[in-house]
């Protein structure tokens, strides 16, 4: 899968692996959100590829998997959520391979 997404598009990778970047501004000395209206260009593209690794993530996934990452608002959310059951499941299966082998 991480051959995929970065065949797609290195910076998708990027984005799962270190989160999305959010367009923000400084206000008073402090980094905000900024508002739609506000958004430029570059804001439009941060937005779009955060957006486009998460389309991967879903079409790559079975429904029950959709179901538990659906509302996670970044592909790292959702990768990392989906990494952990998958970390899990695998150390469920080599507990009872071991329990069965011994």
């Amino acid at each position: 899968m991480t051959i995929f997404i970065q065949s797609l598009d290195y910076q998708l990778w990027t984005i799962i692996t270190n989160g999305p970047e959010f367009p923000t501004k400084i206000v008073d000395g402090q980094r905000t959100l900024k508002m739609n209206n506000e958004f430029n260009d570059h804001d439009y593209k941060l937005l779009q590829l955060n957006a486009k690794a998460k389309h991967v993530i879903f079409c790559a996934f079975s429904p029950s998997e959709f179901n538990r990452v659906s509302s996670l608002d970044s592909a790292k959310e959702m990768w990392d959520r989906l990494m952990v059951t998958y970390e899990g499941t695998n150390q469920v299966k080599d507990t009872k391979i071991n329990r069965i082998s011994a």
